[in-house]
């Protein structure tokens, strides 16, 4: 990523209240995994997203610690009289190719589209999915955790492109 937004505790705040929001009903309620299934769409489309060098996808990834920072630090000052503006510790995710890249538009174009036919709960919770997965992206422990996934996209990307170009049929 060209350009990365530094993720501060308050930013890293919102992500979590917006997961513990998500988790919360879940977790007392049945835990059924059809409860989180909006917001896990959200979440991988931008974890896929958060793969993107650039384009809007990797625009809208760089920026979402900045839209956090400001309100979770103001959240925070708020309701405990404390300032959270202390930077974390900077992660990336590197390495996606053209084939990768070819995959995350259908990654993202498929959560577009099941957000186009989901009803208003449903819409909050594929956004606050996709904001979290974003905002953790930005984290060094969340990049280093997910640093396999460009790969893997561009593994798939070249797998599709293999079929597609008739690779091992004849």
């Amino acid at each position: 990523m060209t350009a990365t937004s530094t993720l501060t505790l308050g930013g890293l705040l919102l992500a979590l209240i917006i997961l513990t929001c998500n988790l919360y009903p879940w977790w007392v309620g049945g835990r059924e995994m059809k409860q989180l299934a909006m917001f896990g769409k959200g979440f991988c489309a931008a974890i896929c997203a958060a793969a993107c060098p650039g384009g809007i996808l990797g625009w809208a990834h760089s920026r979402s610690g900045t839209v956090g920072n400001g309100v979770g630090e103001r959240t925070s000052q708020a309701t405990t009289g404390t300032t959270s503006a202390q930077a974390l510790t900077t992660g990336q995710l590197v390495g996606l190719g053209a084939t990768g890249a070819a995959i995350v538009v259908l990654a993202v174009t498929i959560v577009v589209l099941a957000y186009k036919d989901a009803g208003k709960k449903d819409r909050r919770r594929i956004i606050g999915g996709a904001y979290v997965g974003s905002t953790l992206c930005l984290t060094a422990g969340v990049a280093g955790l997910l640093a396999w996934l460009p790969g893997a996209l561009n593994e798939l990307g070249d797998g599709v492109v293999a079929a597609f170009e008739g690779a091992g049929v004849l």
